[in-house]
Parts: C-alpha cells; sequence; structure tokens
C-alpha cells in the first residue's frame, strides 16, 4: 500500500484514534500468515463478546436463514462467523502491505478462463462478488492473475475510506459507488469490475426477491449495467481453507442474463450469492443487516 498523498485533513487531532488503531493493526502485515490467522481468532473471539450489537445482527440473521440448524447450531455458526470477522480484519490489512506474488502460492483459481474469453474479445466483465470476510485478501490474491476495478461504497470514517481506497487501488481503479459514469465507461473500454449486489442499499433501484427464504430488497443495478455496457457477468466466490493455508477463488459463468425482468435477474443473482455462501457460512458477512427493508406490511426484523 501507497499511503504517500495523504490529505492534511486526515492528519487533523479528531482522526488521531482511527491513524492508532489502523496503525498497530498494521503491524500484523510484518507477521507470518499463520501467525496472522491465529491473532485473528483471538480478534474475532473477543468482538463476539464485545461488539453485541453486531452480534445480535448475526444471530438474527443466521436464525432465519438456517432455521434447519439446532439451537446449538446456530449458536455454533455464530460464534465461528464472529471469529472469522476477526481473521478477514487481520488477513486483510496485512494482504495491503504485502507483495502479492508473495502470496500466490496460497492460491488457486477456477474458471479464469472465463474472464480471459471475454478479454481477449475486448468485452468489459462485469464480476458479481459478495461480502464473504475473504473480500479483500482474496482482492490482492486475484491480482496474480488479472487486474480488476472495484465498485466501493465510502466509508463514513475519513481515515479508513482513505486506508480502503489506497488498499484497493492494488487491484485496479476504486470505483466510488456515485460514480456510475466511470464505471460504464470501464466495462464499456473492456475492464474487470468487481461489484457486490449482496446488501441492504434501501428499496430505492431495487426490487424485493428471495434469499435464503426470505423476501430481501436487491439493486437491479447488476441487470441494468449489464444492459448499458453490454459487458459480461460473471460470479465470483473465494473461500479460506485448511486454516488459511490456502484460498479457493471460483469464476462462475451467468447464463441467460439479462433476462430483462428485474425481479427474475435479482432471483437468480440472489439464488446464486446464496450458493456460494453455502459453501462456508461461518465465511460470510452475517453482521450487517441484509433484511433491514421489508416489504409492505411486514415487521421489521433488527
Amino acid at each position: 500500500m501507497n499511503i504517500k498523498g495523504i490529505p492534511k485533513e486526515l492528519l487533523h487531532p479528531r482522526h488521531w484514534s482511527s491513524w492508532l488503531i489502523l496503525g498497530v493493526l498494521s503491524t500484523s502485515s510484518f507477521l507470518p500468515h499463520r501467525v496472522i490467522i491465529r491473532l485473528g481468532k483471538v480478534a474475532g473471539s473477543l468482538a463476539f463478546r464485545l461488539i453485541k450489537r453486531r452480534r445480535h445482527i448475526c444471530e438474527t440473521n443466521i436464525r432465519l436463514c438456517f432455521p434447519e440448524l439446532s439451537d446449538d447450531e446456530q449458536k455454533k455458526l455464530v460464534y465461528r462467523t464472529m471469529v472469522d470477522q476477526g481473521i478477514g480484519l487481520l488477513e486483510t490489512i496485512s494482504g495491503w502491505f504485502k507483495n502479492p506474488t508473495d502470496l500466490q502460492h496460497l492460491v488457486s483459481v477456477v474458471g479464469l478462463e472465463y474472464i480471459e474469453q471475454e478479454q481477449s474479445n475486448g468485452r468489459g466483465v462485469l464480476l458479481v462478488g459478495s461480502h464473504f470476510t475473504t473480500l479483500d485478501f482474496a482482492g490482492v490474491l486475484f491480482t496474480n492473475f488479472s487486474q480488476m476495478d472495484v465498485l466501493y461504497r465510502k466509508n463514513n470514517n475519513a481515515v479508513l475510506d482513505f486506508f480502503l481506497t489506497q488498499g484497493r487501488s492494488r487491484y485496479g481503479e476504486p470505483i466510488e459507488k456515485k460514480e456510475f459514469k466511470k464505471l460504464i465507461r470501464r466495462l464499456r473500454d473492456g475492464y474487470v469490475v468487481w461489484y457486490a449486489p449482496d446488501q441492504d442499499y434501501g428499496t430505492k433501484n431495487a426490487v424485493f426477491a428471495p434469499f435464503f427464504g426470505l423476501s430481501a430488497a436487491t439493486v437491479t443495478g447488476t441487470s441494468t449495467i449489464a444492459k448499458i455496457t453490454g459487458a459480461k457477468v460473471l460470479m465470483i466466490h473465494h473461500y479460506r481453507e485448511n486454516e488459511g493455508r490456502h484460498y479457493r477463488i471460483e469464476i462462475l459463468p451467468v447464463n441467460d442474463f439479462p433476462s430483462g425482468n428485474d425481479i427474475a435477474d435479482a432471483t437468480k443473482i440472489n439464488a446464486l450469492i446464496e450458493e456460494g455462501i453455502r459453501s462456508a457460512p461461518e465465511q460470510y458477512m452475517w453482521v450487517h443487516r441484509r433484511f433491514k427493508n421489508r416489504p409492505p406490511g411486514e415487521a421489521k426484523i433488527y
């Protein structure tokens, strides 16, 4: 990560606590990867005990999405999920400061040929991802095979947003959510853009589509962007395996998309995301309010 050119306003004393926390966390990047995993587990275990609001959201999501699990199994999954948040945090920060080529031995990619085929024809690729704890670390690993731009939402914490933008610039071109014209231009120019439609961004430009058996507000951006740009839509999943000794990235085709029906398209994307989550449910960020907005007449969940 290149942290040169820090805006002067971020050096104001009100930001010092953020710099201190991120500075301390950044020291983990100098540790062996196996140690980072262990420290991440400790951090996640502490988060389970101390960050009660996020734990409550996680408990609610897992109770609703995995009704087939017993109470004890749900509690175990909640704990494993919170632990994984800690691992993902330290992985992310360490990945931003390390040379991707030094990490290449950790990763294998399945389905890279789908991207290469479209790129060889000069066609842009909309890479539909989701919020796994491996999100940013997998992005660093993926640069060994392909560059990708990242569509992201600006963080309310200015220092953290600076860190996120600098870190993600290692993958390709960071594109802020509001920079729609830039997104369209990059795809039309044949670039790969990562895009995650798996969170509740409100009901504007969204439809309610099933996700783990519940109605979830789902943005229609995936099909809209594909229609406007003609980009090929592919799905990406990424998993941590064998206690962080290996990472697997999967690229999958999304066939017959877009269909012209926003609800059908949102349903298809949600189903593919759900399928990916079920392969490693503890690695998904259940700490976000995925079901925040409800259809008319339904009670609030959180």
